[in-house]
């Protein structure tokens, strides 16, 4: 793994969310073209704005290097939605997962 991961995934994540490199950038409270920089690979965020750059785009940290989730935002969104289910209501979600992977 190297910065051209970080660019690259960055890029894939900001336009499955259909944010521009411009608003993500002012978004985040810099200028304009501080998203372009990362993703021409002219520099890399610190520890602390990739962890907020994470929380903008919807994934945690793991789910950013995970590159085999198709869709880590809406992973996070469906564990959001989760956490606080009762075990009944899981396992019905958890048999139609499985019904829907057979298909």
């Amino acid at each position: 793994m190297d910065t051209r991961f970080i660019s690259d995934r960055i890029s894939i994540l900001r336009t499955k969310k259909n944010v521009s490199e411009y608003r993500m950038s002012t978004d985040l409270g810099h200028s304009k073209s501080y998203i372009q920089s990362i993703s021409s690979g002219k520099s890399m965020p610190s520890m602390g704005e990739f962890l907020y750059i994470c929380e903008y785009l919807g994934v945690t940290p793991r789910e950013f290097f995970d590159d085999s989730l198709g869709e880590p935002q809406l992973v996070q969104k469906l564990y959001e939605l989760t956490r606080n289910m009762s075990e009944d209501n899981l396992n019905v979600l958890i048999n139609l997962a499985e019904r829907l992977n057979d298909k």
